[in-house]
């Protein structure tokens, strides 16, 4: 049993529901791009690939991951995998899903890659399901971090085989998105995912600088932690860096350095109310 999940937290996690399962025993691989947000047109040609890897290039550098750009192949993985499958019939792949776009667009990536194994790829999405927290009262996780290692024990049950016709209707819900090609894709529920704006997320991280100076990795953290749809830290510091050049955000120190090495306001008194308006009018 091979179990794929789409963050980092997750293997930790999986190792611990092991721990608690043998019968989960099993290699956990991880698919560790965002394919929610980025151009995605051609991403299974050489030419889209490696126009997404330029892209992400361009956004990681001076951020604290700039050294691990290299570090995400998931060509080389899904390659790995595919291997693994065929060279045991006995093999199954179980992908691990929360209820976010995260998941899902990484979901949509992976499928159409393993439709020969179909029957032996199972997926289990926690879309809409209750479970219990620490301090014993019913939630519904969007992510599968937010669920405890005990609880896996009842959603295990919710494996099933990825059907026929998912194969034939998820691809292409996924060439409709990489022919939209839009910078972020949202999840609206169920599995329906959708294309926005570059700009989506400037509203929140708008809500989070003032009239007075703050660190910039401090705005950063701020929207992170108070946004409702969640993206990560290499795309929102991006749009700051957007909307500093178009003049709506005002900073002082070099930002041409690492994360730590500036700081943000807005531009002057009343400003805030000014763009968020505006933003809204772009679809916020």
């Amino acid at each position: 049993m091979i179990h794929i999940v789409f963050n980092e937290v997750e293997i930790e996690l999986m190792h611990k529901v092991q721990e608690l399962d043998e019968s989960l025993a099993g290699e956990v691989i991880q698919i560790k791009d965002d394919y929610a947000v980025g151009p995605v047109d051609q991403i299974y040609e050489t030419e889209g690939y490696q126009q997404r890897r330029d892209w992400w290039k361009q956004l990681l550098e001076n951020s604290p991951y700039k050294e691990q750009s290299d570090l995400v192949d998931d060509k080389l993985t899904v390659h790995n995998l595919i291997k693994a499958l065929q060279e045991n019939e006995e093999e199954q792949a179980w992908i691990w899903m929360g209820q976010n776009q995260h998941d899902v667009c990484g979901y949509y990536w992976l499928m159409p890659q393993l439709r020969e194994f179909q029957g032996r790829v199972m997926v289990l999405y926690m879309n809409n399901l209750p479970f219990i927290n620490e301090k014993g009262q019913i939630f519904y996780p969007s992510w599968l971090s937010e669920i405890q290692p005990s609880e896996f024990l009842k959603a295990k049950k919710l494996a099933r085989p990825i059907t026929l016709s998912e194969y034939e209707v998820d691809p292409d819900e996924w060439n409709k998105l990489s022919q939209e090609n839009a910078m972020v894709r949202i999840l609206e529920g169920g599995k329906k995912i959708v294309s926005r704006e570059d700009a989506f997320y400037d509203a929140e991280i708008l809500k989070n600088i003032t009239g007075e100076w703050q660190k910039v990795s401090r705005v950063l953290q701020n929207t992170l932690n108070r946004m409702k749809i969640k993206t990560g830290d290499v795309f929102l510091m991006w749009r700051i860096r957007t909307l500093i050049e178009a003049g709506r955000i005002v900073t002082e120190g070099d930002i041409n350095k690492d994360w730590k090495s500036f700081d943000v306001k807005l531009p002057g008194p009343g400003k805030q109310m000014e763009l968020l308006p505006e933003l809204n009018e772009n679809g916020q």
